[in-house]
């Protein structure tokens, strides 16, 4: 199965390098390029490709702003490419709607299972930034948590809180069940449960939960 893809970035050598990569790729397939966000939502409504590799910092419209549009619109999944390990704005992209982050500097095999990630549903995020941003925030005392947060969370047992806090830091599946003792698929079936009860799509709004609510990694 091919899976289409669409580069969004303002810098022509950035997309052109991007294509060239992944034309080495035989299941991708590039069906379009934008130099904005404006020209990303434009082209993603008309071409509706798998997934969108977008920028997040371009010119007329930013792509927050295009990941919000086109997430609320096409089934067209958003991956977004990030400069910087501490980038706000990628965070922001999660926020509206993304299925996960990369740093441009993705090496190829990470890049490739990245899109083939997303386009089945799945979602990707760097331990590097997810990592950063958590830190960013557990150094500060937590905010109270809202009611109705405060009471999902509260239903977690204490071993889902402890894949919860290791999700929420970034750290893969095969991570977690190395650090916890456990096996892959108990781990999964942990996930499954955590998402179920705090009723979350996916590993990415976890981290969002946590981020929002500002629960501690390690413990609250």
């Amino acid at each position: 199965m091919t899976i289409s893809v669409l580069l969004a970035d303002d810098q022509a050598l950035v997309r052109m390098a991007f294509r060239s990569l992944l034309g080495t790729m035989p299941d991708i397939e590039v069906v379009g390029e934008a130099a904005d966000g404006a020209e990303a939502v434009d082209l993603t409504r008309r071409t509706a490709p798998d997934v969108v590799l977008m920028d997040v910092r371009m010119p007329v419209m930013d792509g927050i702003e295009a990941t919000r549009s086109i997430t609320g619109t096409v089934a067209s999944r958003v991956l977004i490419l990030t400069t910087f390990d501490l980038d706000e704005y990628a965070f922001e992209g999660l926020r509206a709607g993304a299925c996960g982050f990369l740093l441009k500097d993705v090496v190829p095999a990470v890049l490739h299972q990245a899109i083939r990630a997303v386009s089945s549903g799945d979602a990707v995020l760097t331990p590097r930034i997810t990592r950063g941003l958590v830190d960013r925030f557990a150094q500060i005392a937590p905010w109270p948590r809202e009611a109705a947060a405060g009471a999902l969370f509260d239903t977690l047992t204490a071993r889902e809180r402890d894949v919860f806090h290791l999700v929420a830091s970034g750290l893969a599946n095969a991570e977690i069940a190395e650090r916890l003792f456990l096996t892959e698929a108990t781990v999964k079936t942990h996930i499954t449960r955590i998402l179920a009860k705090l009723q979350l799509r996916d590993r990415v709004q976890v981290v969002i939960f946590a981020y929002e609510h500002r629960l501690r990694t390690h413990g609250e």
